[in-house]
């Protein structure tokens, strides 16, 4: 289960990258870079970070295809795209789960401490849109929209909860993809957020 969601949510995060770079008039292969960056950059962070080697998508090339084709044929179906946007939130909501679980997953595997894995979960989850918007010159939007960023760290610590409690992948998993989807789309609905902090005092 957590693979299919894994794939649907890489084609889900490349279209969006696709998305982001029409929005700033980039030509196909600046199209291409951040579909592919938004869809599997999250992953390549962590595993550098990690040192998590060989990065897991260059032993998965057809992620590579898959990612690529989904942002390119965004160019050809973008017209019709805003009619699919709950579907899209639906979509990006899961892939935060399924990101996030499988960064913990990879860490855990690896042995670090329990910081490092809700990190490299968080970092799995929402880097790749961080990345995305960095490289389309805005201020990402994670940092400032509903809630993002915390529903990933949410989703890792109950994950993480289970399974130090003994609870099988079998209810774990369902249970981190109920709660991070119902939070996630409760913060869209309801317009949940952070609180901001503006600061605009200038120091001479």
């Amino acid at each position: 289960m957590l693979t299919t969601i894994y794939l649907i949510a890489i084609v889900a995060e490349a279209m969006s990258g696709a998305l982001a770079a029409g929005r700033r008039n980039m030509d196909a292969f600046g199209v291409a870079v951040i579909a592919f960056v938004t869809a599997l950059g999250g992953g390549t962070v962590r595993d550098l970070v990690l040192g998590h080697f060989p990065l897991s998508w260059t032993q998965h090339p057809e992620y590579i295809y898959l990612v690529i084709g989904a942002g390119l044929a965004t160019i050809l179906l973008a017209r019709h795209l805003h009619h699919l946007k709950r579907i899209f939130l639906v979509l990006d909501a899961l892939g935060l789960v399924a990101f996030s679980v499988i960064g913990c997953q990879v860490a855990l595997a690896m042995d670090y401490a329990l910081p490092v894995v809700v990190m490299a979960g968080m970092i799995t989850g929402i880097c790749g849109g961080v990345l995305r918007d960095v490289l389309c010159n805005q201020v990402p939007v994670v940092f400032r929209r509903e809630l993002y960023a915390s529903v990933s760290l949410a989703v890792c610590a109950l994950y993480l909860g289970l399974q130090a409690v003994g609870v099988g992948q079998q209810i774990a998993l369902p249970a981190a993809f109920g709660l991070g989807l119902s939070l996630r789309m409760a913060a869209l609905w309801r317009g949940w957020k952070l609180p901001t902090f503006s600061y605009r005092e200038r120091w001479e």
